[in-house]
């Protein structure tokens, strides 16, 4: 664990960068609970706990470990968080998620992430932004609507104006236009703050009894939270979600460290951020708290408001100790609409139509992930449409690399390299050099099968060389294709030679046949010297072919 030492240069600023990012975390930590559908409170102990314990061990001086958007709303679709013993199960799923968390960050898997899609993380985003406008009606308005996803509920809103309480509409709308007025003055980042405690305090003044508070929820604090003892029974139901709350938050996490280059000019530790979420998983579960992820908004407003080390996030997390020690009882007075205002806001927000426009722009295929994504994270639980997102991803990937894969033909002439297209089919009593351009896994042999000359009648005493410098492995698939190949070449008095072959591909020619096929004298190993043994092995087969031409 890294320990934090006391930059009085700096202290100013990190204290004045705290105590912005401490007094907003408090509201937005609230409504980040109420956005997963638990207490609110385990919101702001989420943030409380995670924001302390992110500065302490995250690679990042600048990272805010709180909860998001997303992940709150993954958590939403949780049902063991939502029943009988919902809260225990919610500290379990805190700490299964930094269990994960921290898995990935010991084994170095910061590099993983980049085989998600930017099409799959578009879709997945702005469905989320969607999914937290519509989340946040009922708050809004005070209506319980029916239905069994947040698109028909919110239809339900809609065509039910009568039903509405049109004085938590008012709220709601203040508090959003109030944050839009307040943001433009000096208030800044703490506008939402203000927003909130003025519309709050205007229902209550007004006694608008239609108005929900948290004190209707129950939500009453009574000091810091205390440790508590996980529901472990729960844990085989939360295995799935906690893995989707992972991967979220780490994405999240891994876009913070991208972005934000540490005080000493490095990038940070993607990996030891990942130990750091995780830590600061495991401790707000044992704290009471919901799972948490470097917040990418939190991290933007910390490093605008002025701070210059990790101090500031710590002093943020005492700046929120100290409100709810001295200013617990007036949290409960908290409007719902005001908080469901503020989370609209964050929603909308988070919707991203530049984004949109570039993925619909890039192909078909792009659109497709795309439309799948949004459409799929819209209806069903986002915990597994984060996993079916992953999946695409995968497969998206496969599919790009398996159709990426191009033969060139070498030819050596004049002291110089020309690359053409292979011929169609192979000509008779010649050298063919065959150079493979992009990945050839298993999923990519079928389109280089198809880029081979085909050996036909006329094929008869050619050599074909396949250049393999740089491969490491081939796989019995690509390797089934090469015998095949080596087979045909055989039938009409033609030969295969691979060349710059390692010791790995030397023992996987030989375990699957295509040495026995061509003979050990057609495998050539590399050597250091680039191009030195393919010009042996040109030579080599110049000498064969001239020896099986009519006229020898």
């Amino acid at each position: 664990m890294r320990l934090i030492r006391l930059r009085r240069r700096s202290l100013r600023e990190d204290g004045v960068a705290g105590l912005v990012l401490g007094v907003q975390s408090v509201p937005d930590g609230l409504a980040t609970g109420l956005l997963a559908g638990v207490n609110p409170l385990s919101g702001l102990y989420a943030y409380l706990v995670g924001t302390i314990a992110g500065a302490v061990v995250t690679s990042s001086a600048f990272m805010v470990v709180q909860g998001t958007g997303a992940m709150a709303m993954v958590i939403s679709d949780v049902p063991a968080v939502q029943g009988a013993d919902g809260e225990r199960a919610l500290f379990m799923l805190a700490i299964l998620t930094g269990v994960v968390m921290l898995a990935a960050g010991l084994l170095r898997l910061g590099g993983v992430l980049r085989f998600v899609s930017n099409a799959v993380m578009v879709g997945f985003i702005n469905a989320v932004g969607v999914n937290i406008v519509l989340g946040q009606l009922g708050n809004l308005t005070g209506y319980a609507a029916d239905g069994p996803n947040r698109v028909v509920r919110a239809l339900d809103t809609i065509l039910s104006p009568a039903q509405l309480d049109w004085a938590s509409v008012a709220i709601g709308l203040g508090t959003i236009g109030a944050i839009l007025l307040l943001e433009r003055t000096p208030v800044g980042a703490l506008g939402l703050v203000v927003a909130v405690v003025a519309t709050s305090g205007l229902a209550a003044l007004l006694d608008l009894s239609g108005v929900a508070t948290l004190d209707d929820l129950g939500v009453a604090v009574d000091g810091l939270p205390t440790p508590v003892w996980p529901a472990l029974g729960e844990i085989p139901v939360l295995i799935v979600p906690a893995l989707s709350l992972a991967f979220v938050g780490l994405i999240q996490g891994a876009a913070i460290s991208a972005s934000f280059v540490n005080p000493d000019g490095r990038h940070p530790d993607a990996s030891r951020d990942f130990i750091g979420q995780g830590v600061a998983n495991v401790a707000s579960g044992l704290f009471r708290g919901m799972p948490v992820g470097g917040s990418l908004s939190a991290s933007a407003l910390n490093r605008a408001a002025g701070a210059r080390s990790r101090q500031a996030p710590i002093v943020a997390g005492l700046v929120m100790l100290l409100i709810i020690v001295l200013l617990g009882d007036a949290i409960g007075r908290v409007a719902m609409p005001a908080l469901a205002g503020l989370l609209i806001l964050i929603g909308v927000r988070t919707i991203k139509p530049g984004d949109l426009a570039s993925v619909w722009r890039t192909g078909i295929v792009q659109k497709v992930v795309l439309v799948v994504t949004f459409a799929l994270t819209m209806v069903i639980p986002l915990q597994y449409a984060v996993l079916v997102g992953v999946g695409l991803s995968v497969v998206l990937h496969v599919v790009r690399q398996s159709n990426a894969v191009t033969v060139r033909r070498r030819v050596h002439a004049d002291g110089h390299v020309v690359e053409t297209d292979p011929p169609a089919e192979l000509p008779a009593g010649e050298v063919v050099v065959l150079q493979p351009y992009g990945s050839l896994f298993f999923a990519a042999a079928p389109a280089f099968e198809a880029a081979l000359p085909r050996v036909g009648a006329g094929s008869r005493g050619t050599v074909v060389i396949l250049r393999l410098r740089g491969r490491t492995d081939l796989g019995t698939t690509f390797l089934e294709v090469l015998r095949r190949y080596a087979l045909a070449l055989g039938e009409v008095g033609s030969r295969l030679v691979v060349v710059s072959a390692g010791e790995r591909i030397r023992q996987q020619l030989e375990a699957t046949g295509v040495t026995a096929v061509i003979g050990p004298e057609s495998v050539y190993p590399g050597d250091d010297r680039v191009g030195a043994t393919l010009q042996r092995a040109i030579e080599d087969a110049r000498r064969w072919v001239a020896a099986r031409s009519p006229g020898a």
